[in-house]
């Protein structure tokens, strides 16, 4: 007889719906509050103070001491847990204080390709005379860094989150956090940071380079003074090397010429989208983004041709980096700003 897994299947908690429930409400209105910018200064209104796992452990030791001196009627013992409420009392101070005042400015990004970290660097500052220690930033889930602002009053940062779409991506809100001193209280703050990164296609490897692809102009010749091959005579223009001078004609007198070279120029090659395999659009754009790493590599001189764009012939580090911007934001649709995170 045939059993349904479904029916064994535990019902959802209803405290995980709560948990979610509550989580987008705060969501919600955490957005509503952090808005996108390029700088932000923690203040009063920005900061969120709580007590940490060690604090509210700290917090049953100092009521289980005041339990026992009054109970017991040890004056020593309850003295002991107001000294301990006291410190406690005075760690939300210091930990409040190392955080207000917090000025965080984003100063560039740079791009990735899709799945690959992308950086964002930051410079964390305070004003002068003021000391902020232990300070944590933590982009997203994975990267953080620690910060101290001790002898200096700014510190530059790099700051790396996974490209997770291609064209501009937002990255994930700025937790910023401190424990310190004594890690008793925990006091944080989310920044939302307005410089999206640019995220390459994700380069695919995949054959040769289709032969319609390849076709391009023929050589042509062009002057190339490192050349061998000798093409000719012209004028001597002031500045121009002395070892291309035709000397046996300037003993003839027949006045300073300079000897002239050249050499055979590669052919064109394009890269067409029409050409390349696949079906889908981010396949085709992972191959000509392959292409256009390798073609590059080789100096070669290449164009690229788009359904509606067309980018003319070139080499060097720049044409590649117009090329692949260009097949970044190909068809891209702008992405949101993201402000997800965690209540806790």
């Amino acid at each position: 007889m045939s059993q349904n897994p479904a029916a064994h299947r535990s019902p959802p908690s209803i405290f995980a719906g709560l948990r979610r429930f509550y989580q987008h409400r705060f969501d919600r209105w955490l957005a509503s509050r952090l808005q996108p910018a390029r700088s932000h200064t923690l203040n009063n209104r920005r900061l969120f103070i709580m007590p940490s796992r060690a604090g509210y452990g700290f917090l049953l030791v100092v009521v289980l001491l005041w339990l026992t001196g009054t109970n017991y009627d040890n004056n020593l013992v309850l003295a002991l847990a107001f000294f301990l409420a006291a410190l406690f009392v005075v760690c939300i101070h210091h930990t409040f204080f190392n955080m207000t005042g917090l000025h965080i400015e984003v100063v560039g990004s740079a791009p990735c390709f899709l799945g690959e970290d992308g950086e964002l660097e930051l410079v964390v500052s305070c004003s002068p005379g003021r000391r902020k220690e232990a300070l944590r930033l933590a982009l997203g889930e994975g990267n953080e860094s620690w910060v101290d602002l001790l002898d200096t009053t700014s510190v530059r940062l790099k700051l790396f989150t996974p490209g997770l779409q291609r064209g501009w991506y937002q990255p994930p809100r700025l937790r910023v956090e401190s424990r310190f001193p004594l890690g008793l209280i925990r006091c944080w703050s989310w920044v939302v940071l307005d410089q999206p990164i640019l995220v390459y296609p994700r380069p695919l490897a995949g054959g040769e380079l289709p032969q319609t692809a390849a076709a391009g102009e023929e050589g042509k010749l062009v002057s190339d003074p490192g050349a061998e091959d000798f093409y000719g005579f012209r004028g001597y223009q002031q500045g121009e090397s002395l070892r291309h001078i035709a000397w046996k004609h300037y003993a003839r007198g027949q006045g300073l010429h300079v000897k002239e070279y050249s050499s055979q120029q590669s052919r064109v090659v394009w890269l067409d989208y029409d050409a390349m395999p696949g079906t889908g659009l981010e396949a085709r754009l992972s191959r000509l983004c392959h292409w256009v790493l390798q073609l590059s590599a080789s100096n070669t001189v290449f164009g690229l041709r788009l359904p509606g764009v067309e980018l003319a012939p070139g080499q060097g580090v720049e044409h590649r980096q117009r090329l692949l911007r260009q097949l970044a934001l190909y068809r891209c649709q702008p992405q949101s700003a993201v402000v997800g995170g965690s209540l806790l």
